[in-house]
């Protein structure tokens, strides 16, 4: 702590934007609740003196206040600041920052409680607290089970030091949400002015060469090794330290079908095996899991004779209630640097054995490439909008755009991702957790991302989960474009597959009465972001689909959210 002072009548409020100013924050995210006047009236008087201060953003959903966040560090990678309210703010925010717990992004999120109910001398917190918004135990024990760390700043002088804790915390491996409780009777206190000390990037951990070494001589003896990724791509410069890593050794590499969180690996690569394990399973004698929380579905499935070396940070996840990951040695500390130290021991390698590997990808590759392209052309030829159509026509308008894709969808996830054809850190990205937030985490990257071209991939069932309205405020109000794209087959189609599997001559499947799926009703999506100004269009025929999809990105371009509703035929 230091002593400079704050001016006469600073209060916690100043301490809030205080300790974002030390944590680096370049904006607070908020949702507003009642008990963030304090931090308001601080924010007008440093906009009024010229004092730094984070960027406030006032949306207007929960959702879309963690979501921003939580696409703004999937590229920024730094903790920001989520002002919520109270405990019902901060269970309506919660699936968002469970799912930031799951992408692993660093975030501070605060909400607020009463400690007197009125009952003390001073500043009335208001009737509502004592009615309708307190929680036995307090918000912090809310946020327990879906955040890092959770806890209360009792206090007003320990309160800037107590939200460069949560970041700090936040920011360290594993990365993720942290909660602080800051009661209204602490934001309205008198603060001193004791400002915290700016925090710092965290330091890192390596692999020791002697934990390298071996792990580089069980490679050099393996005669069919494979890559198993998740998440390699969310390390500072993971997605180049894996590229690197196998083309030293010429090591396939598979991005889970199930659990992509972000692009790892060009799919262009001639390296690149697809997103099912099943073939390599009984075939791989060296399985190396990058960065990988759930290779092995169901867990108990294991390889049949692979040794298996997990690099990983973290590779015990403690968010994870059950994990099995079956391995034989364990590489941990910074992601990057341990894949570049095993890249520098890819030496005295066997070269027929490295050459037959390679081949044998290679044509793999190439025949994988050559079904990516026949789907393409029975998509163009077949009847209505099939999505592989849709997936394909974005990835032709997208090249040499730098565009970034956020996807939401569920049924045609593995469609976007084989079709799409990523090739560049940070250009695609998998929304974690519940579904609903999509648009918010599409908002956020766009805010860090500048002028690259953002485009929201979304089924018609996620995007009615979506807060619509919210999502299109702050895009307006904060001149975020989008492009929103909605694979819509009008059915939860999710759901009405695992009825068929579980019941597949059940009564439902007797009377044809699918219950809880036919999303028919609704109404063109697109015309939601009507009144906001935006471009919309609905399309329903395959000559249709690119001119509609130029004009979205146009309108883009031009600094206008665009939403394309595409009725494909499954």
């Amino acid at each position: 702590m230091t002593d400079n002072r704050n001016k006469p009548g600073a209060d916690g409020g100043d301490a809030v934007v205080s300790a974002f100013n030390a944590v680096g924050a370049d904006y607070l995210f908020c949702s507003s609740g009642s008990e963030w006047a304090p931090v308001w009236e601080s924010l007008a008087r440093r906009h009024r003196d010229g004092e730094p201060a984070p960027k406030y953003l006032d949306l207007t959903h929960e959702t879309v206040a963690v979501g921003m966040a939580t696409g703004y560090g999937l590229l920024e990678r730094r903790p920001q600041g989520v002002l919520l309210h109270a405990a019902p703010g901060l269970l309506q925010g919660s699936m968002a920052v469970h799912g930031a717990l799951l992408a692993g992004v660093p975030m501070v999120v605060a909400s607020s409680e009463s400690t007197t109910y009125g009952d003390a001398p001073g500043h009335d917190p208001g009737g509502q607290w004592y009615r309708n918004l307190s929680v036995v135990g307090g918000p912090h024990q809310v946020a327990q089970p879906f955040t890092k760390w959770a806890n209360e700043a009792a206090g007003v002088h320990t309160l800037p030091t107590m939200i460069t804790r949560a970041a700090e915390l936040a920011w360290r491996a594993p990365a993720g949400p942290a909660y602080l409780n800051i009661p209204v009777e602490t934001l309205l206190a008198e603060w001193d002015g004791r400002e915290a000390k700016p925090v710092v990037r965290p330091g890192s951990t390596h692999s020791s060469p002697e934990e390298v070494d071996p792990v580089a001589r069980m490679i050099r003896e393996a005669n069919n090794p494979v890559i198993v990724t998740e998440s390699a791509g969310r390390e500072a410069g993971g997605f180049e330290a894996l590229v690197a890593f196998a083309e030293a050794w010429s090591i396939p590499v598979v991005e889970s079908d199930s659990a992509t969180v972000c692009g790892n690996f060009p799919r262009t690569h001639p390296l690149h095996a697809g997103g099912d394990i099943g073939p390599w399973m009984d075939e791989a004698d060296l399985i190396l899991l990058v960065n990988c929380r759930a290779p092995f579905y169901p867990p108990s499935r294991r390889p049949s004779k692979a040794k298996i070396v997990v690099i990983d940070q973290v590779p015990q996840r403690p968010h994870i209630v059950y994990q099995v990951l079956y391995a034989d040695v364990y590489l941990e500390g910074d992601v990057a640097n341990t894949l570049r130290q095993l890249a520098k021991r890819a030496k005295d390698l066997d070269a027929a054995a490295v050459a037959a590997r390679r081949a044998a990808q290679e044509e793999r590759h190439a025949a994988e490439q050559e079904a990516i392209a026949a789907a393409e052309r029975g998509a163009a030829k077949a009847q209505g909008i099939d999505p592989v159509l849709v997936a394909a026509t974005l990835r032709t308008l997208l090249e040499g755009r730098d565009g970034i894709v956020v996807d939401e969808t569920i049924t045609h996830s593995r469609t976007v991702r084989r079709h799409l054809k990523t090739a560049a850190p940070d250009s695609y990205f998998y929304v974690q957790g519940g579904l609903g937030q999509g648009m918010a985490v599409a908002l956020g990257v766009k805010l860090a991302a500048g002028d690259r071209p953002v485009v929201l991939t979304v089924g018609d069932g996620a995007f009615v989960y979506n807060p619509v309205i919210p999502s299109y405020d702050a895009s307006k109000a904060y001149d975020l474009p989008l492009l929103v794209v909605v694979f819509n087959n009008r059915v939860y189609k999710s759901m009405n597959l695992n009825h068929r599997r579980f019941y597949p001559d059940g009564a439902a499947a007797e009377t044809g009465q699918w219950l809880g799926t036919d999303l028919h009703r609704l109404p063109r999506l697109a015309r939601f972001a009507e009144p906001f100004g935006m471009h919309t269009e609905t399309v329903d025929t395959p000559d249709a689909l690119a001119p509609a999809l130029e004009r979205a990105l146009k309108s883009v371009a031009e600094g206008t959210t665009a939403v394309v509703d595409v009725l494909v035929t499954r």
